[in-house]
């Protein structure tokens, strides 16, 4: 990876040596073990250069332009083995509104290089681009208000840091990255310690100084979770009128997130009852891709 793409990453909070191993890993798919395009192989020289536009079929909101253009070099260091002779200019940046059309970056090397590379960059980019999308969207409806929407840990096995960062090109906030970063007391956590409380306290003496927050179901749950000390509630599949009491009881005692089979539709209905936080797992689970192609320009 040259360092220009890898500080590129370092910006977007991304560590280079994680996007090459999800990279390589995307491409060890689509080469197979031989690391061979035998369609390109076959029917391209070797000396054969290119340039293609990689462009926009459909409007969104663009993500991973560096994650793709990862790709183009790692392929061709597998390919010659230089990794120098593929130049990837960018003509959008990340978190910027695209219509269909317009061109998202120019791609220039060894014509094999680029159609080895082409579906693996595109499949990261759509997608990519598909979770900012679909969390812009979300942003957007929740504009004005005090809350923000958040994602999940139901994310693609394996593309979590990319899906992630694309909700965050998108106008969102990232909620915890795993299981290690921040402690959640969910319903089973709290029938296997014996109440919310027990299980609070378990959590803050194992890990005194680790971020907490409480899954609750109804106001006396959020009562009791605040009392106990906690800091930071999930109301899970709360109504709207559940959650106004929870803020009139605790909302100065805690931040609140409400969360469970919310849709676009009532988004700002729910924010507006005065929550800190909407999570929304479909951001990485249900987002449609953007359609991204990439397009050799004519010879000649």
């Amino acid at each position: 990876m040259r360092e220009q793409t890898a500080a590129a990453l370092r910006t977007q909070g991304l560590d280079p040596a994680d996007v090459q191993r999800i990279v390589l890993n995307a491409l060890l798919e689509d080469l197979g073990p031989e690391w061979i395009d035998v369609t390109s192989a076959a029917t391209i020289p070797a000396e054969q250069f290119d340039t293609a536009d990689i462009v926009a079929r459909a409007p969104g909101v663009v993500a991973g332009l560096a994650v793709a253009a990862t790709v183009f070099e790692e392929v061709e260091a597998l390919d010659d083995g230089s990794g120098t002779r593929t130049s990837v200019k960018l003509v959008k940046h990340d978190g910027e509104r695209v219509v269909r059309g317009d061109v998202l970056a120019t791609v220039s090397g060894p014509t094999r290089v680029l159609l080895m590379a082409e579906r693996t960059a595109l499949n990261v980019l759509s997608r990519m681009s598909g979770v900012a999308t679909h969390t812009r969207a979300w942003a957007d409806e929740l504009e004005g208000t005090k809350a923000t929407v958040l994602d999940t840990r139901k994310t693609t096995p394996g593309l979590r840091i990319l899906e992630k960062y694309a909700v965050r090109a998108g106008g969102g906030t990232n909620k915890r990255m795993g299981l290690y970063d921040v402690a959640m007391i969910k319903d089973n956590h709290k029938l296997a310690a014996g109440s919310i409380t027990k299980a609070y306290h378990r959590v803050r003496e194992a890990f005194p100084g680790l971020t907490v927050q409480v899954e609750v179901e109804v106001l006396a749950e959020a009562v009791e979770a605040v009392e106990a000390g906690a800091t930071f509630l999930l109301c899970d599949n709360m109504t709207p009128e559940q959650l106004r009491e929870v803020v009139t009881a605790v909302g100065g005692r805690a931040e609140l997130e409400a969360t469970g089979n919310l849709v676009l539709s009532v988004a700002r209905a729910y924010a507006e009852t005065g929550v800190d936080y909407l999570s929304v797992g479909a951001l990485t689970h249900s987002s449609p891709i953007v359609d991204i192609a990439l397009d050799l320009r004519p010879r000649g």
